[in-house]
């Protein structure tokens, strides 16, 4: 199906997960990053985070699209209670992180804007993730053998602690590893 009728797609993200995810859907589509200094006001709301960044990340773009592209850029945040847990700096950091997510329920919101030459659409899914009690080794191990550096919260639901620290969640699995397809989808189909 072609869905969006012979446009060439850019998806503006190195994450593997992301990459992973679009192919899913059977769009053709490229990666093109531009470097951005993902910062934000620190008056926005942890939910707000996601959408501005992934907005911040089309700016690049924007000028120079011709009318027959699109870009999809992408962001996910981590919160628990009122505290936003990005991607971890270092493994303590990592380690403390998951520490506080043990044996409670956080929230995943992930933005996706859709950029053309002549509009943008932009969109925030979230899920509820409900942690099992982990104990320190189990993340001690997970930290030192998959290095969630570069996964908000310190983790990814498709490795090894999501397959048996996760009880269960509400709301989209693919939200919560970074893309939400069902809403991506509908909105290029309609784009």
């Amino acid at each position: 199906m072609d869905i969006l009728n012979g446009k060439r797609v850019i998806l503006a993200s190195a994450s593997p997960r992301r990459k992973e995810l679009l192919a899913g859907l059977d769009i053709p589509f490229e990666v093109i990053v531009h470097k951005v200094e993902e910062n934000f006001p620190p008056s926005l709301k942890n939910k707000e985070i996601p959408g501005f960044l992934a907005k911040l990340k089309a700016k690049p773009f924007k000028k120079a699209l011709n009318k027959n592209e699109l870009v999809i850029t992408s962001d996910t945040v981590v919160v628990l209670d009122k505290e936003l847990m990005e991607k971890p700096k270092s493994k303590d950091e990592a380690v403390s992180m998951l520490t506080k997510l043990s044996g409670k329920k956080h929230k995943v919101y992930t933005a996706i804007c859709v950029t053309s030459f002549e509009k943008q659409i932009c969109i925030t899914d979230k899920s509820t993730v409900y942690f099992k009690e982990l104990d320190n080794d189990e993340i001690e191990y997970y930290v030192e053998k998959y290095k969630p550096y570069d996964k908000a919260g310190s983790y990814g639901i498709q490795e090894w602690l999501g397959h048996f620290g996760i009880e269960k969640i509400k709301g989209s699995y693919n939200n919560i590893m970074g893309l939400p397809t069902h809403r991506l989808y509908d909105i290029l189909k309609n784009f």
